[in-house]
């Protein structure tokens, strides 16, 4: 047997490096051009993060969540239940609470926050490897469902459409109980979503058709013409060189600022040690300080300033959003 790979296999080691002069000032790139900046323009999506902790070790996780990583510790109900209550106290216009980790399922407080926030009227994301933790939480689940309906939707990670390559990202045997979730899911009749990634010699229609293909021979009734229903994610590595986003970059890319994620969510973390949680830009930036914005909403609700190769590569190149 071959031995396995060393590198993620949406990584390209050839690639070139990212320029060490790049995203270190704020204000200017490393050209000395006005660096982007994206203003709230309104709270769609908040999302909640549970915590870092995951049954699985991923080669190219952007969050490095592993069985023993707790950089990021549970939230807890009583936690979440402040930031949903800043939401009304605002009156903000926030939709959607997106549930992520880590795996959500490993939080001892996942079904009470889910209930919670469903049961404020909000539509629901949770992003899940499907594998054992929601096993676990399977009978809670099911009232959830038969309670809130389609409001709950659960997102499942699959890294590609064949079984090869998302082992290669997710290790030996992550297959098969990942595809035993989702058919579950499937046959209760929850809303679901896959999170996939677009390899480098795919065009995007080879990756729908490619997972159209594995859901129709799963009996696993999906979509995957729709992007709200298969979100294929593009390469995330923060040393690969990227270019900066200027304030000029707008008229030539025929984008808009209100288009990128940070235009219309935040992220909610606690950091091991720390006393209460923080507001972050988005998801992407756990660790990275800059992007912490405050204790509560209200002091996030300002500019983020495009200072990060996920910024572009991701959000403004990539056009993605975390978002359902």
């Amino acid at each position: 047997m071959n031995a396995p790979p060393t590198l993620s296999p949406f990584v390209d080691a050839q690639k070139p490096r990212l320029d060490p002069g790049k995203f270190r000032d704020p204000d200017r790139t490393a050209r000395g051009e006005p660096r982007a900046a994206v203003a709230l323009d309104s709270l769609q999506t908040l999302w909640l993060n549970t915590g870092t902790l995951c049954n699985l070790a991923c080669l190219n996780c952007y969050i490095e969540s592993t069985p023993s990583n707790n950089a990021l510790v549970w939230l807890t109900a009583a936690e979440a239940r402040l930031y949903l209550d800043e939401i009304a106290d605002l009156r903000l216009a926030t939709r959607e609470i997106g549930i992520t980790g880590g795996e959500p399922f490993m939080n001892p407080d996942i079904l009470p926050i889910l209930e919670e926030a469903l049961g404020r009227g909000f539509e629901v994301l949770v992003l899940t490897n499907a594998m054992t933790p929601m096993t676990h939480k399977r009978p809670g689940l099911l009232a959830l469902k038969a309670q809130f309906g389609d409001r709950l939707t659960l997102r499942v990670s699959l890294d590609h459409w064949t079984a090869a390559v998302h082992e290669a990202e997710r290790g030996a045997a992550s297959w098969d109980r990942a595809i035993e979730g989702l058919q579950w899911l499937s046959e209760q009749g929850f809303s679901i979503a896959i999170a996939g990634r677009q390899l480098a010699d795919e065009t995007p229609d080879d990756s729908r058709d490619g997972y159209g293909r594995l859901m129709a021979s799963l009996g696993v009734s999906l979509d995957c013409q729709d992007p709200g229903r298969l979100v294929l994610f593009p390469e995330m590595d923060a040393s690969v060189d990227v270019p900066e986003i200027t304030t000029a970059c707008w008229d030539i890319l025929h984008k808009r600022p209100q288009d990128v994620m940070c235009a219309t969510s935040r992220m909610v973390v606690k950091r091991r040690g720390a006393e209460h949680p923080a507001v972050i830009a988005c998801t992407l930036t756990p660790y990275d300080p800059q992007f912490e914005l405050g204790r509560s909403l209200g002091e996030a609700l300002g500019t983020v300033k495009l200072n990060h190769p996920h910024c572009a590569k991701f959000c403004v190149l990539g056009g993605a959003s975390c978002s359902g």
